[in-house]
């Protein structure tokens, strides 16, 4: 299963969005891009594609930004991976073929969808608070 890289940048995104949860402080997309090495134009579509989502909120004007409801603070990774990369991510074939599955399996399949299946359930178990909590406290790092 792969994530694609705005995937990544999103969930990367919502983990520091969440690491400012507490200090009520609303984060521009220059900030956050700065915070984990992106590209800012990316970043910028990537927020706006969240909040249509309503997995972030978003305020206009001089003291606008993005930032998460206690809701979204305690959401699993599973909704950032689904919002970006659609709800059929953790179903796709391992080599990619379109019409891969139990009754035509590709040489993967079966052991490929054991990783898959361990993976999603990790995204749909771990929520976001938890992911900030290593970064807060210096033992978990958004960019290199």
């Amino acid at each position: 299963m792969t994530l694609s890289n705005t995937c990544k940048a999103a969930i990367k995104s919502v983990i520091y969005l969440a690491s400012r949860h507490h200090e009520n402080v609303k984060s521009t997309i220059k900030e956050i891009a700065q915070e984990i090495n992106e590209n800012e134009h990316t970043v910028g579509k990537l927020l706006q594609s969240l909040v249509r989502q309503g997995v972030i909120n978003s305020n206009k004007g001089p003291s606008g930004g993005f930032y998460l409801s206690e809701e979204q603070f305690n959401q699993p990774i599973s909704e950032i991976v689904f919002a970006i990369d659609g709800k059929n991510v953790f179903n796709k074939c391992g080599l990619g073929l379109e019409k891969c599955n139990e009754l035509h399996p590709c040489p993967l399949h079966f052991e490929y969808k054991k990783g898959r299946d361990l993976i999603e359930k990790l995204f749909r178990k771990k929520i976001v608070s938890e992911l900030c909590e290593s970064v807060n406290n210096g033992e978990a790092f958004l960019a290199y």
